[in-house]
């Protein structure tokens, strides 16, 4: 990925739109009723005449709306856009890209760090707990309101797979292809205990004040650890020990104190403090929670009942390092999809990123997704 503008041949500029939507109220599955709502989205190409050839892509905990392009004000590009743009695997000259920040988010869709107009200060725990059925729910306001009634496809890895795979059961005819990447149909018990660790560090940390922080600096210190432990699930054994190993940082013997003596604590103390000044610490609880909440079966008798609607073909990818969402939960994803009479392709790619292959794998992902999505317009040409 270029990490500066002068290495960069893609979208260039963008811009980051809103709109609001439910004015007379959203029904988050919760059952609460609350609205209207506020999405921030991104679109990139051209919609067609005939409306055909747009692609909803969907991200991953930390991501938002700014999928591909440049912001005049950041220093590196949306966070795929190795995938997205000119020629690339959703390639802008044929097809249009929509990407919006999912609900409870803190990038300009409706969450808890958004203003309740009636007191002019954030919501905070106030705002309503999410689920990733309201995340596309609320996507699915967003399409329509774009005045597109069926999507070319749906793609995303890791909590991004888990809209693409709930879009397929709950508005299967308005998806013409799905591509899940790197996650699961439902949080496992392992799964949910490093995300309670997460969320523990910030509501462990005073400062988060039973989420009343707004005011402050807020739970910087609790966030960061928050973040530290789930970053350590992004990557693997294999490729932590080819990066860091065992070497020192900065110095030649150990201190003995407890300052940082090892190159993989510095890395983990950076990314800790680096996701705390971008993101907030209630959307980093409630979006967490609502990756543990997540059961794509639980409302079926079983998982291939769960696809029985689902008409679109499926492209499940999984990275062999993966141990947040490793390969066997992909590949079942896949198994109960051709279960019910569905069709299903996984590919397991070889690498030793861990979860983070999704981000970093985009050669590896490229032919797939390219040939994959060629063969998912042809039905719609042949109608033509």
């Amino acid at each position: 990925m270029a990490d500066t503008k002068q290495e960069y041949d893609g979208l260039g500029l963008v811009e980051t739109q809103t709109v609001e939507l439910f004015q007379s109220g959203f029904e988050f599955e919760s059952g609460v009723r609350f609205g209207p709502i506020t999405v921030a989205y991104e679109t990139y190409g051209t919609l067609n005449e005939a409306r055909d050839n747009a692609i909803l892509v969907c991200h991953a905990l930390s991501g938002g709306a700014h999928a591909a392009g440049w912001h005049e004000d950041q220093r590196k590009p949306g966070w795929w856009d190795t995938m997205i743009g000119p020629g690339k695997s959703f390639d802008t000259n044929k097809y249009f890209v929509v990407s919006s920040s999912c609900i409870g988010s803190c990038y300009g869709t409706s969450g808890p760090a958004s203003i309740d107009p009636e007191t002019g200060k954030p919501y905070g725990l106030r705002f309503p707990m999410v689920t990733i059925r309201d995340m596309v729910e609320v996507q699915k306001g967003l399409v329509d309101f774009l005045g597109i009634k069926s999507l070319l496809c749906v793609a995303g890895g890791s909590m991004g797979g888990m809209q693409v795979l709930e879009w397929t059961v709950s508005h299967p005819e308005c998806v013409r292809s799905a591509i899940p990447i790197a996650t699961t149909w439902r949080h496992s018990a392992q799964q949910i205990a490093f995300n309670e660790v997460a969320r523990q560090a910030v509501i462990a940390d005073p400062a988060w004040n039973q989420g009343d922080y707004y005011d402050s600096e807020g739970p910087r210190l609790g966030l960061a650890v928050g973040r530290m432990v789930g970053h350590i699930t992004y990557l693997s054994d294999k490729g932590m020990e080819a990066k860091f190993g065992r070497r020192l940082r900065g110095k030649e013997k150990y201190g003995y104190d407890l300052s940082i003596d090892f190159e993989v604590e510095s890395y983990l103390k950076h990314q800790g403090s680096s996701f705390v000044d971008r993101f907030d610490a209630n959307s980093f609880l409630y979006v967490t929670k609502a990756l543990d909440y997540f059961d794509l079966g639980e409302r079926f008798e079983n998982m291939t009942d769960a696809f029985r609607n689902a008409k679109c073909p499926f492209l499940v990818i999984a990275f062999s390092s993966d141990w947040l969402y490793p390969p066997y939960q992909n590949k079942s994803i896949a198994e109960f999809v051709r279960r019910a009479g569905g069709d299903a392709t996984f590919c397991e790619i070889s690498s030793d990123y861990g979860h983070d292959a999704f981000l970093l794998e985009y050669e590896q992902q490229a032919s797939l997704i390219t040939a994959f999505l060629e063969r998912s317009q042809r039905p719609v040409h042949s109608h033509a």
